[in-house]
């Protein structure tokens, strides 16, 4: 495991310290969270459940485009 430096100005750290605080999390913890969840290449579990939860809001392909499967009028040669 290795560790790093970094500088905060007083009112950001104060607010970090807050934020770790109310998740019951150490320092460590809570900004290796941020970190992970930042870089992070996966959905959420949250996002993952939405899937399909719209399904009667949007019109079926079919309904989009229904419009412009009639061909249009031609000119005779």
């Amino acid at each position: 495991m290795s560790q790093i430096t970094i500088y905060l100005n007083s009112e950001l750290e104060a607010k970090m310290k807050r934020a770790a605080k109310a998740s019951s999390l150490s320092l460590s913890k809570w900004i290796t969270q941020i970190i992970e969840e930042k870089i992070s290449a996966e959905w959420s579990q949250d996002i993952v459940d939405l899937a399909g939860a719209w399904e009667d809001d949007f019109p079926s392909l079919r309904e989009i485009r229904a419009p412009y499967l009639a061909d249009t009028e031609r000119e005779d040669l």
